[in-house]
């Protein structure tokens, strides 16, 4: 193991499952999509070589965040960041995980209206020109394009994340299978599309995230780390 993946080993503050098993959309053939966050020491930013803002492994589909860009991409709205937060089925977690977590609601704003659509269209856009060279999709990647969706417009509507696939379950697996035509599915995308944009008019989420209460929060971090010595409090 390298030096560099023991920061995740040794200060990892939050550990999830994400993908398929944690949106309800699992079969015996789903892998286990592992997402952190880990603090690395604050004494460690004042050498020349700065720590790896992320990092792949140690374990296999694991992939962790240090915490300041975690931060960063959460406040940009950015979608498989918030959906970390919100997932049902944690592994590992220390107080500042716990801390972490407790302030979700700051990274939410508008903003996620246009991270989500722009998302969704960038993969569509895959999917049909996979569709037009080879004859048809990946059919999970659109499944969880539409899940994405979803997920987007009820965060919208509600101002809560819900990234479950819910009642919607069946008809996603369905697409999945390639059960539903490609008219089928673009429209289910148009009208999804729609909702995204009706429920951003609407919306009790603000304009911008609350930058000032992360921030706040990141340098309370920092400065207990460099007191402890250790971030797994």
């Amino acid at each position: 193991m390298s030096e560099a993946q023991h920061l995740v080993e040794r200060h990892t503050i939050l550990s999830v499952v994400v993908g398929s098993r944690a949106f309800g959309l699992s079969t015996a053939a789903s892998d286990v999509d592992r997402r952190g966050v880990y603090v690395a020491p604050t004494a460690d930013f004042w050498r020349m070589a700065k720590p790896p803002t992320h990092m792949e492994g140690p374990l296999p589909e694991q992939f962790s965040w240090e915490v300041e860009r975690f931060c960063e991409l959460a406040l940009s709205g950015n979608p498989n960041i918030l959906e970390v937060l919100h997932s049902p089925l944690v592994e590992q977690r220390s107080a500042l995980g716990a801390e972490l977590q407790d302030l979700a609601p700051a990274f939410l704003s508008r903003r996620v209206h246009s991270t989500f659509a722009r998302y969704a269209m960038s993969q569509f856009t895959k999917a049909e020109n996979r569709r037009e060279r080879e004859g048809e999709p990946r059919w999970k990647h659109i499944m969880h394009m539409l899940r994405l969706m979803i997920s987007g417009s009820s965060l919208l509507e509600s101002g809560t994340m819900h990234i479950d696939a819910g009642p919607y379950r069946e008809r996603l697996l369905a697409v999945r299978r390639g059960e539903l035509s490609w008219d089928e599915v673009r429209t289910w995308r148009d009208e999804l599309t729609a909702r995204l944009d009706r429920a951003l008019a609407t919306s009790p989420l603000p304009e911008h995230p609350d930058t000032a209460c992360v921030e706040n929060w990141l340098i309370s971090v920092r400065r207990r780390s460099l007191t402890t010595g250790s971030t797994l409090i």
